[in-house]
C-alpha cells in the first residue's frame, strides 16, 4: 500500500499561485508514476497532470498546460504541483494519485491506484 497526503492548499487570488505538495509513504520503493486530478462541486473527477517514476516523461490535462508545472522528488518521495495564473475555474479539490500497473500514459482515474484525501484551492475573483 501507498499513502499519498497532499499540503498547500488555500485561497488565492485570480492570478496568483499555488504550489501543491504530496508525500508518499508506505511502499516507496517502487516505481510508479505520480499525478494530479482535482474535482469541483456537481463535476467530475478531471485528469490535472502526471509525471513517470524518473520524471523525464510529464503528462498534462487541457486545462493544465501553459499554466501548471508538475514535478517529484523521489529523494522526498514527493510530488508537487505548480499552479500560475490561477482562474476562478481553478477551484476544486485536487487529489495526488500514484499508478503502480498499467500503462504509465494512461491517466483515466480508473486507472489510478491510489489517491490521497484532498486539498482544497478556492481562487477568488
Amino acid at each position: 500500500q501507498v499513502q499519498l497526503v497532499e499540503s498547500g492548499g488555500g485561497l488565492v487570488p485570480a492570478g496568483g499561485s499555488l504550489r501543491l505538495s504530496c508525500e508518499a509513504s508506505g511502499r516507496t520503493g517502487i516505481r510508479y508514476a505520480m499525478g494530479w486530478f482535482r474535482q469541483a462541486p456537481g463535476r467530475e473527477r478531471e485528469f490535472v497532470g502526471g509525471i513517470s517514476w524518473n520524471g523525464v516523461n510529464l503528462y498534462y490535462g487541457d486545462s493544465a498546460k501553459g499554466r501548471f508545472t508538475i514535478s517529484r522528488e523521489n529523494a522526498k518521495n514527493t510530488v508537487y504541483l505548480e499552479m500560475n495564473n490561477l482562474r476562478p475555474e481553478d477551484t476544486a479539490v485536487y487529489y495526488c494519485a500514484a499508478k503502480e500497473y498499467g500503462p504509465e500514459d494512461n491517466w483515466l482515474p480508473n486507472a489510478i491506484d491510489y489517491w490521497g484525501k484532498g486539498a482544497l484551492v478556492t481562487v477568488s475573483s
